[in-house]
């Protein structure tokens, strides 16, 4: 474990959980001081060709932080970045993800804190809440709904279903055992192999995000930009028409994309940023 800490006592701490896989979730924890009370705990999920140092993601965990949480930030395993790096070099990995994978992932974090196997536990408390960003919102839903240790789950952005693939590209998935996603960032072609599809295709009630969101029955929070043009806001509606609404908070941001305004590498903060971030800290303060 590789600890930090701040001029302010921010911690920051690099470790590892060992999953259920055999393989090991990479992650960085940010919390305030060494004493004190147990913390809430929020677990960050990050989305599709994201990971855990993605733009802003170390930014909104070091706020929250400072805001009286325990955060981890973690990298699935199949996302394609290897250890603590920032840029795609396992390409092979990320071909090999499937969904279920990453459910099963997120539940790992879960028991690590539950476990008390994360940096200075003492400070962590069993209080724990999930944000999932575009397809990490889906697997923050699909994790949480079934698991009662999550008292909470914010999405940002987050999809409504994983069924995003017209009958034409899943044709030429089939035939070519994959199907490239190109970059647009690092103008990398990146596979989804034949397990994703099989996973979507053998485990769809399993992978029902809108089923999840009915039968969490816990504080929900949905945030959604109205300028998203990756997810649009109508897979926001969705999953508020499907949740519990006497618990589910949907925040309509007009002027918000699909990452609230922020870019990788991160360029630094801005006020639709800010507000998702008091909005989601608001919440989680309330419900943790």
């Amino acid at each position: 474990m590789d600890q930090n800490l701040t001029a302010d006592s921010l911690i920051h701490a690099r470790f590892m959980i060992p999953a259920n896989s055999g393989e090991t979730i990479y992650c960085d924890a940010r919390f305030p001081g060494i004493e004190g009370d147990a913390l809430p705990v929020i677990i960050f999920a990050h989305g599709f060709k994201g990971f855990k140092n993605w733009g802003s993601i170390p930014y909104i965990c070091e706020s929250l932080a400072r805001r009286g949480f325990y955060t981890i930030a973690m990298n699935f395993t199949h996302n394609g970045v290897e250890g603590h790096r920032q840029d795609f070099t396992r390409l092979d990995r990320f071909e090999a993800n499937t969904f279920t994978r990453e459910v099963e992932e997120l539940q790992d974090a879960v028991s690590a804190v539950s476990n008390g196997a994360v940096p200075l536990s003492v400070r962590a408390s069993e209080r724990i809440g999930i944000i999932g960003h575009s397809r990490g919102g889906g697997i923050s839903l699909l994790e949480a709904a079934d698991d009662p240790r999550v008292r909470a789950v914010a999405v940002w952005a987050s999809v409504a279903s994983f069924h995003r693939f017209t009958e034409r590209q899943i044709d030429i998935w089939r035939r070519d055992g994959f199907f490239e996603s190109k970059n647009m960032r690092t103008g990398q072609m990146m596979r989804l192999g034949s397990d994703l599809l099989a996973d979507l295709e053998m485990n769809s009630d399993q992978l029902d995000i809108t089923a999840a969101a009915e039968r969490f029955g816990r504080p929900l929070l949905i945030l959604h930009g109205e300028q998203d043009l990756s997810v649009r806001i109508e897979d926001g509606e969705e999953i508020a028409s499907h949740a519990r609404p006497e618990l589910t908070e949907f925040v309509r941001i007009p002027t918000a994309n699909h990452t609230f305004g922020a870019v990788h590498p991160f360029e630094g903060t801005n006020p639709i940023l800010e507000d998702a971030i008091s909005r989601t800290a608001g919440f989680f303060h309330r419900h943790l």
